[in-house]
């Protein structure tokens, strides 16, 4: 089992800069067996999207990002820390939304899927 726990959120004027953080704990067994991380949100009315998402393979990470993101989010990964952030630029209003923590294990460890609890982020015009 992993348990996430996001932090960072809140409330900013548009242009302005967020940065999540979520912390990943569980069985040592657990944490070595995320094969990648990530963040979602989840605007009024809309579905979950995918925000970010961070894989490992071996010592290289590797980052997607969705069209709307692009070249303003930034997701990285500290492993010793098992946490992963997502630094958020130039935020616009439609970027507000509940931000959810994702991990995914490796099919090898059963491939489960973990969320967070979510942390609200707004941005106002």
């Amino acid at each position: 089992q992993v348990q996430l726990v996001e932090s960072g959120g809140g409330s900013v004027q548009a242009g302005g800069s967020l940065r999540l953080s979520c912390a990943a704990s569980g069985s040592i067994f657990s944490i070595n067996a995320i094969r990648s991380m990530g963040w979602y949100r989840q605007a009024p009315g809309k579905q979950r999207e995918l925000v970010a998402v961070i894989s490992s393979g071996g010592s290289i990470n590797y980052a997607n990002y969705a069209d709307s993101v692009k070249g303003r989010f930034i997701i990285s990964r500290d492993n010793a820390k098992n946490t992963v952030y997502l630094q958020m630029n130039s935020l616009k209003p439609e970027d507000t939304g509940v931000y959810y923590c994702n991990a995914v294990s490796s099919i090898v460890a059963g491939g489960y899927d973990y969320w967070g609890q979510g942390t609200q982020v707004t941005v106002s015009s």
